[in-house]
């Protein structure tokens, strides 16, 4: 073996060690995000105790509660549909001039920092469907027109150019990065808020039937993070989306007409 390719197998070691590690740590926070839903996220709920209870009332304390419970469940569902992103730009970084650490945690803030905006709008929804009285204690849709609204919306957004533009982005990490590299720390906070912004723009109206099924019924939680991954992973990925998008339009016109 030459000297010559000393080097390139050093190169390959780090990139390997990189790579374990960085998935080691989305793990841990995937997992910990997790714990935190299923042990309550913090909150003695009507939902966790029966629909008969008292509903909760609304002040500063429970809004920043709700949003803390809205940000951490964002994290735990849409980060690992994002490790693949995030592992090609910890590769790609790596192999450029910005060989540091801060540029993926940079990266991977700006892209929480994007759901958490969302959750900011999430939580606020949230308020003023409950003060409306539209929202049980499971914190689901109690009106027929709400949820069927809500079904329609995101299986017509499902079918949007707009939508499909922003998941054949998610889709293709290593292409987005080649084309749109920026370096250092600054760079790569951009383009894990515009990655952020693609997502959201894949997912948004998919994470808004939380309102739907129950924003802490965890298996509808759980149904709708698999289907974000399934859909941003498997090859046919975007005839999944576009089926759905049927499907739910079919489902909310459904809940329209009465049971």
């Amino acid at each position: 073996m030459g000297a010559s390719d000393k080097p390139h197998q050093k190169l390959e070691t780090l990139l390997r060690r990189d790579h374990a590690i960085t998935l080691a740590a989305l793990g841990i926070v995937i997992v910990v995000s997790w714990g935190y839903l299923l042990s309550g996220a913090g909150m003695t709920m009507p939902a966790m105790h029966g629909a008969d209870m008292a509903r909760q009332s609304w002040d500063i304390a429970y809004a920043v509660l709700m949003l803390v419970m809205w940000w951490v469940m964002m994290i735990a569902m849409m980060l690992p549909s994002a490790a693949p992103m995030i592992l090609v730009f910890c590769k790609v970084s790596r192999e450029s001039t910005d060989d540091d650490s801060r540029t993926v945690l940079a990266f991977v803030a700006a892209y929480l920092v994007a759901w958490g905006g969302f959750s900011v709008l999430a939580t606020a929804l949230q308020w003023a469907l409950d003060s409306g009285g539209v929202l049980s204690p499971e914190m689901a849709s109690s009106s027929r027109a709400v949820g069927g609204v809500l079904l329609i919306a995101a299986g017509l957004w499902q079918l949007t150019p707009l939508k499909h533009a922003c998941l054949r982005h998610c889709r293709s990490p290593f292409y987005y990065l080649i084309h749109n590299w920026r370096g250092g720390s600054n760079g790569a906070f951009l383009m894990g808020l515009e990655h952020g912004l693609f997502c959201l723009g894949c997912c948004w109206l998919l994470m808004a039937l939380l309102f739907y099924g129950g924003v802490m019924n965890l298996w509808w939680i759980l149904g709708l993070a698999a289907y974000v991954l399934i859909e941003k992973v498997v090859p046919a990925g975007h005839w999944i989306g576009r089926g759905t998008g049927g499907l739910l339009i079919l489902w909310g016109a459904w809940v329209l007409t009465g049971y």
